[in-house]
């Protein structure tokens, strides 16, 4: 059996999706790769393919129906073989030396037969184009080197939340959560970090740069003006996080108030979008979002909206549209959305 099924979903991905497969063959035979072409028009199936016939037993072609990013991830749940799951996008690469520790941990893992839900490891934003890398480390969140439960983790950092990059989870968890990401929808791997959260019992921190994220083409997801323009996507997440659970029912208090801070998060986003944006149309979205998660779930409201950040993201005054405009300045630092 398989360490860890890797998930690579492709949609006209032909011109990049070659480094990312090249960066999880060096698993060798301990790794699946998941090509998953979602409906492509260019020549991604065709890669895909080649890579299965030159790589049997590792690297798995699957074709389908165009259904969007979650729609794939989907997929590679579904055909996974491996006992760990992680996703890997195709502009994305892991780094050889990282993946090769990731490996050997989760091989001592299995021998030893340790009960582990979860992986943790750092990211890496990457901005070729002006030569700059921002590593998102937890060595101040997370104790390192030992396996833990919630109750051992410390203060999480707004730039620290865990995200699809840095989680690396048991396949069998997912599948028990019933994990099950919406179609043609963009932003879907903010409800891959949380749904399964409470599900999470063991949990491990290695303080390794494993995967790199590529910052930079103007038609991502993470640009400005792209979610600007798909704000109503951003918003279908965040509603769909808060209908997913109640985190007011997790027991354990480190895990709820990090899954609020969480939403707090999604909202502050959302929020400062469509105040930046700052038509009339947009204006009225941020009321209705945060009317929608009071109507929803009051206490997660007033937990939310008691918050630095939370509580001016309502103000509807032209100062206070300011400080909402400088919030979102804030985050853009953080996540470098440009």
């Amino acid at each position: 059996m398989k360490l860890l099924s890797v998930t690579i979903p492709c949609y006209n991905s032909a011109g990049y999706m070659k480094n990312a497969i090249e960066s999880a063959l060096a698993g060798g035979e301990d790794i699946e790769i998941l090509v998953v072409d979602d409906g492509s028009s260019d020549n991604t199936l065709e890669i895909a393919n080649a890579y299965s016939k030159n790589y049997p037993g590792i690297v798995r072609a699957i074709h389908k129906e165009n259904g969007g990013h979650g729609s794939a991830v989907n997929t590679g749940i579904a055909n996974a073989s491996g006992l760990y799951f992680k996703v890997l996008d195709s502009d994305d690469w892991f780094d050889r030396d990282s993946l090769i520790q990731v490996l050997d941990f989760l091989r001592n893992v299995i021998t030893d037969s340790i009960s582990l839900d979860m992986l943790i490891c750092n990211y890496v934003y990457e901005k070729p184009s002006i030569h700059k890398r921002k590593v998102i480390s937890y060595n101040s969140a997370i104790p390192k080197d030992k396996y833990i439960t919630w109750n051992d983790i410390k203060h999480f950092r707004m730039s620290q939340n865990l995200i699809m990059h840095s989680i690396i989870y048991k396949t069998k968890l997912l599948r028990e959560c019933k994990l099950k990401l919406p179609e043609h929808t963009f932003y879907v791997d903010n409800i891959y970090a949380y749904k399964p959260l409470p599900y999470v019992k063991s949990l491990y921190y290695i303080d390794t740069n494993l995967y790199r994220y590529y910052i930079g083409r103007s038609d991502q997801s993470v640009n400005e003006s792209v979610m600007t323009k798909r704000i109503d996507q951003q918003i279908k997440v965040t509603k769909l996080m808060i209908d997913c659970l109640n985190p007011m029912h997790i027991k354990n208090k480190k895990l709820r108030n990090y899954m609020i801070k969480y939403l707090a998060m999604m909202m502050i986003v959302s929020s400062a979008l469509l105040v930046n944006e700052g038509s009339p149309e947009n204006l009225k979205k941020r009321e209705n979002l945060w009317k929608y998660l009071k109507d929803s779930n009051r206490a997660v409201y007033k937990n939310i909206t008691r918050r630095k950040l939370g509580y001016p993201m309502q103000f509807s005054s032209r100062s206070g549209r300011k400080i909402i405009v400088w919030g979102y300045n804030f985050f853009n630092r953080i996540y470098g959305f440009n």
